[in-house]
């Protein structure tokens, strides 16, 4: 009887563990402010971090704060990058002219219990949806206080920005972050076109900018928050976000 209560125990301690899926959450915004010109999130900062949880065996969720279409920024569309030719192969619509993911999850569906992190690609678009969302400041604040990772590289930091715990701090106060710089939007010459610095909101909120070099590898681990500058960083930034999940 006490070997049979113990299998049981056991058992269930071991479904307990089984680690739940990462949430990669895209943005929905398309226009890149009044320039008149497309926008949408970055495709390698979505497909290197893909890469990094696959090879992890981490089962991922492609979600959006509206859900169904993702547009891919055309710019970021360098299919010569084996992990983004395949993320474009595995997810993309298939129209060059029109690039994007036709499906993601609307996070208004999704519960915090059901993963173990949440991981906010870059790009443009992101500063126009992610700030703002009541579905990204939910989710992110209720994954952070059930012991979960999050993580957001280049741009995707704009979803933390005003994400808030239930005691109402903010959820980068006094935390060490990377993020796309001021430098690095004056020389994409965007100063005037996104809707707020982010480097300076981050600031703002009671973050820790550590800036790196321009459109050079700069990733930060700090407790359960793993963060990126650009591009560049989007490998190293999914390493660390699996590395807070390991030690968590």
């Amino acid at each position: 009887m006490k070997a049979l209560i113990a299998l049981m125990i056991s058992a269930v301690a071991a479904v307990a563990a089984d680690p739940r899926p990462l949430l990669l959450v895209l943005t929905n915004h398309k226009e890149l402010g009044d320039t008149g010109k497309p926008t949408g999130f970055f495709l390698s900062e979505a497909a290197h971090p893909f890469q990094v949880f696959e090879a992890a065996d981490r089962e991922v969720v492609l979600a959006s704060p509206q859900g169904d279409f993702a547009p891919i920024d055309p710019k970021s569309m360098k299919l010569e990058d084996a992990a983004s030719r395949e993320f474009w192969e595995k997810f993309g619509n298939g129209d060059p002219d029109r690039p994007g993911v036709a499906q993601t999850k609307s996070l208004r569906g999704l519960k915090a219990e059901d993963f173990d992190g949440i991981f906010f690609a870059g790009g443009h678009g992101a500063m126009w949806d992610f700030p703002d969302s009541d579905a990204v400041q939910s989710l992110t604040a209720a994954i952070d206080e059930q012991g979960g990772v999050v993580g957001a590289v280049c741009h995707g930091p704009a979803s933390l920005v005003k994400v808030k715990r239930s005691n109402g701090e903010s959820l980068v106060s006094g935390k060490k972050v990377a993020v796309f710089t001021n430098a690095e939007e004056k020389a994409v010459e965007l100063t005037q076109v996104v809707p707020f610095s982010l480097e300076d909101a981050l600031r703002e909120a009671g973050a820790e900018p550590q800036i790196g070099e321009n459109f050079q590898e700069n990733a930060v681990l700090d407790g359960r928050l793993a963060t990126g500058q650009n591009p560049a960083s989007a490998t190293r930034t999914a390493e660390l976000f699996l590395e807070a999940l390991r030690v968590r």
